[in-house]
């Protein structure tokens, strides 16, 4: 008989976890200031209450001791003692009671024999508590004990005769009770003050919290560390640099891109806490602040960098409390117009050639219909020559995707305008060490192209040749047409900015051509004679990426 398998017991069911709940900030303040105000109105109410309880004590057995020592120096009492007069002892003591307030003034001889006491009956017998006994031998001070009438403060003072003898000692005794009493009434006193205390600390508590979670937008702290944790990793993912100062000019916030740009620029200073126009004369942020206006889409030159940056004012309520600016290298924003520039020239060639196809689909197809196949076949070998013209051919040469999509789209462009285009390249181009020579390249080979394919346009042959070589680190571009030619006029006056034999809103191609060249170092000539058409040379300096 098999035995029946083991079961393994199901592990025990853990019960989740439940989330911890978190105090408000609102809370957490009152609780925080009701704390700290109650311990110390406690502590404040327990020494105060104890500071004036042993005052009040302290205070009565002096106001005893002086009432004592009054008595003991009063010459009826010393005579009294001395003859046994108790009238007027007794006399004398009830009026001293009964002005100064106390429970009992006693007066006793060296046996402890009483010669007056609030009570008449007593007279003549022993004075009881057993605390009088440091009096009879000469001393001054107080006690506490339970007499015939109650519990009370007692103070003594010895009664000595005029030879200097002691005779006696006079004891005057004020109610516990009636002490008592008093500290009560103080300590009401002193904890209405602290219930008073109390009672305005909790409302301030309550106006404080109420303000904080006011300015901080009924947030709590853990929802604005969150946010400021959210906003730095914000700044830190742009790739713009990101600069912000407050209404002074003073700089608060720098992200990284800012300062990698500044490193490139060689600022090495830590930004923060600089003024803006110290660290960046140019910055311009002081006058967004001033004006109020924003300056989007400038031009700023820190060093040998140049950034495209917008400026912007922070504006909180109605005031201006500062201003935020964010910049980017300009040769990376020329790297991206070049590449969506090769991508746009690129998609022309392909229109353009599409659009060739089509109608010469259209052809073939008329052809076909017609059964015209010898024609066809003609026609179908001349179309195979054309797809590889001489002038397509130096494209190889060019190694950098950017110019060869920009100069396939020139190629489209001057099949459409019906324009014999030839590019010969004498050497390879390579792609350049800076990326910003491609944007260089596109504005004067394009303009150069377009200005002579315009120039041949009344040709009964139009041709334009294109030749360019890199020797030397440097890149020559030569556009040749077989135009009407330059008048002399023209000539000293085609790179004049806005001077232009076409119309009006002309004029810039050229100015931008010679803009171009002469910040890059370069160099232009123009070979032209009327009637056998112009050459354009012009050559730019161009480093090759993997060159050392």
């Amino acid at each position: 008989m098999t035995a029946p398998a083991a079961t393994t017991p199901a592990p025990p069911t853990v019960p989740p976890k439940r989330p911890r709940r978190r105090i408000s900030l609102r809370a957490g303040l009152i609780l925080l200031v009701v704390f700290v105000v109650g311990i110390s109105l406690l502590l404040t109410d327990l020494l105060i209450n104890q500071f004036v309880g042993d005052n009040i004590l302290a205070e009565q057995e002096r106001k005893g001791q002086t009432l004592a020592q009054i008595v003991a120096q009063e010459e009826r009492v010393i005579e009294g003692l001395q003859q046994g007069d108790v009238d007027t002892i007794q006399a004398y003591a009830e009026r001293v009671r009964e002005t100064s307030g106390v429970l009992f003034v006693v007066v006793m001889d060296m046996n402890s024999t009483r010669f007056s006491h609030p009570t008449v009956e007593l007279i003549g017998e022993t004075f009881v508590g057993g605390d009088e006994g440091p009096a009879l031998r000469g001393e001054t001070y107080s006690s506490q004990a339970e007499g015939t009438l109650t519990v009370s403060l007692r103070s003594f003072a010895p009664i000595y005769a005029p030879t200097g003898e002691q005779i006696g000692a006079v004891s005057v005794g004020d109610s516990m009770e009636f002490i008592e009493e008093q500290l009560t009434a103080n300590h009401l006193i002193i904890l209405t003050s602290s219930l008073v205390g109390l009672a305005v600390g909790i409302t301030g508590a309550v106006l404080i919290a109420s303000y904080v979670r006011r300015i901080l937008h009924g947030q709590e702290p853990r929802d604005i560390a969150r946010t400021f944790e959210e906003r730095n990793r914000m700044l830190e993912s742009v790739r713009e640099g990101i600069i912000a100062v407050d209404h002074a000019g003073t700089i608060t916030l720098v992200n990284e891109a800012a300062r990698t740009l500044f490193t490139r620029a060689g600022i090495d200073a830590e930004p923060v806490g600089m003024k803006a126009v110290d660290l960046l004369p140019e910055t311009g942020l002081f006058r967004v602040i001033e004006t109020g206006e924003a300056e989007l889409d400038q031009e700023m030159q820190l060093n040998q960098l140049t950034l495209l940056i917008n400026r912007v004012p922070l504006v909180l309520g109605n005031e201006i409390v500062g201003a935020i600016s964010t910049f980017r290298d300009k040769t990376e924003v020329n790297a991206l117009a070049e590449q969506l520039t090769g991508v746009k020239l690129y998609s022309e060639a392909l229109r353009a050639q599409s659009h060739e196809m089509k109608n010469k689909l259209h052809v073939i197809t008329g052809m076909l219909h017609n059964e015209s196949y010898e024609e066809l076949r003609d026609y179908v070998s001349e179309l195979t020559k054309l797809e590889q013209p001489n002038g397509e051919v130096g494209l190889q040469a060019f190694k950098d995707p950017v110019l060869v999509g920009f100069m396939h789209g020139k190629y489209s462009y001057m099949r459409e305008k019906q324009v014999d285009f030839h590019v010969r390249c004498e050497t390879e181009i390579p792609i350049p060490k800076d990326r910003a020579l491609n944007h260089a390249f596109i504005t004067i080979a394009g303009n150069l192209i377009d200005n002579a394919a315009e120039a041949v346009y009344n040709q009964e042959v139009r041709s334009v040749s294109t030749l360019v070589s890199h020797k030397n680190r440097e890149l020559m571009i030569q556009i040749s047409d077989n135009g009407p030619g330059l008048s002399d006029e023209v000539q000293e006056r085609l790179f004049e900015k806005g001077f232009s034999t076409k119309g009006a809103d002309r004029g810039y191609g050229m100015h931008l051509v010679l803009s171009t060249i002469q910040a890059l170092g370069g160099t232009i000539t123009i070979d032209t004679s009327r009637g056998r058409g112009t050459t354009m040379t012009a050559t730019i300096p161009y480093e090759e990426e993997d060159e050392a």
